[in-house]
């Protein structure tokens, strides 16, 4: 069974570039062996993560990050079984912070300040669709 995991949390403490980057490298690398594939974005302190794959391997690395101490307030927005995956050449994207981006997280946020806790499932997944159409993620 092919899931899609949907998940926000608060960065713990600040983290750098460089610290973001390191994670999505070590995520490419992890996610390549265990059929994980999916993105990330960090805005104003917020995790905004998708996770697509196996229901076990999906499962398995969620209970990871809950234990990761970068990590507070964790949430799990949306969980669904899906027929296709939506970043099937992603292991781990990057969506940058970029003016563009940022003015479509607020066209999807229910608030002044983007909030992905307070959006919808459909939402998120509409979200997260015009986000790889866009394609505008950062490589290593």
């Amino acid at each position: 069974m092919l899931i899609r995991l949907t998940y926000a949390s608060r960065v713990k403490d600040s983290l750098g570039p460089a610290d973001v980057k390191d994670i999505v490298r070590a995520s490419k690398r992890n996610n390549a062996r265990l059929g994980i594939t999916g993105t990330l974005l960090l805005v104003d302190g917020i995790f905004l993560q998708c996770l697509e794959g196996g229901l076990l391997p999906v499962n398995t690395l969620y209970h990871r990050i809950l234990l990761d101490p970068r990590h507070q307030q964790p949430a799990l927005l949306n969980f669904a079984e899906i027929d296709r995956r939506l970043f099937g050449g992603w292991h781990m994207g990057l969506v940058p912070a970029t003016a563009d981006n940022l003015a479509l997280l607020m066209a999807y946020s229910p608030s002044a300040q983007f909030d992905p806790y307070a959006m919808r499932p459909r939402a998120l997944d509409a979200l997260l669709e015009e986000l790889v159409s866009r394609a505008r993620v950062l490589s290593e």
